[in-house]
């Protein structure tokens, strides 16, 4: 029904995460009747770009299109508070807040045996070297089986005197009524709980 390169680029949409069939064709419709000669021009070359151009913090891991990104390179911010995340997306998230000035390690994912994931896969090693000049360690890991798996095995690995390590705290989100909450949440919220 389709000519052959419409499909291809709604093929191409699908890969995207969270696109369906449905999203794709109208997202490629939209490129092919809305979209200008110069704006499909420009949109091909910023993807061109993007991936020729963005690289991986060598400190962080965070992507970056500089040597070094924006935030290890910042003076003010805290270099002695290291919060660990398991991608850059959850530094992108982290940095709306504009709550948090310490400084983050990406660690390229989570343990995942399932999938045959496991901690030489994960930048572990240029954590470890990190650490040493750390005052305080954030593990911030999702709630998942295989981000509390990770948070454990680096809560073990680099529990020590001279750095403190913390978590993230699991409990009830702001507005949220008790009666919908589900029991994980609840015990989190109760382990989580602080003086008031």
């Amino acid at each position: 029904m389709y000519p052959s390169i419409l499909k291809k680029i709604i093929e191409d949409f699908q890969k995207l995460p969270g696109i369906g069939e449905k999203t794709a064709e109208r997202l490629a419709l939209h490129l092919v009747t809305q979209f200008e000669d110069d704006d499909i021009l420009k949109f091909s070359e910023h993807l061109k770009v993007l991936k020729t151009e963005i690289r991986h913090c060598p400190v962080c891991h965070m992507l970056t299109d500089k040597e070094t990104c924006d935030i290890c390179s910042n003076v003010e911010r805290d270099h002695q508070t290291l919060m660990v995340v398991a991608d850059a997306k959850d530094v992108f998230v982290m940095e709306r807040m504009k709550t948090y000035h310490g400084i983050y390690h990406v660690l390229g994912g989570l343990i995942d045996f399932s999938r045959g994931i496991t901690d030489k896969d994960l930048n572990i090693d240029t954590l470890a070297k990190r650490v040493k000049h750390v005052r305080e360690m954030i593990i911030a890991t999702n709630g998942t089986v295989e981000g509390e798996l990770t948070a454990k095995y680096l809560k073990t690995l680099f529990d020590q005197e001279s750095m403190v390590v913390t978590r993230l705290a699991y409990g009830l989100p702001v507005g949220a009524d008790l009666k919908y909450a589900d029991e994980l949440t609840l015990s989190k919220a109760v382990e989580n709980r602080q003086k008031f």
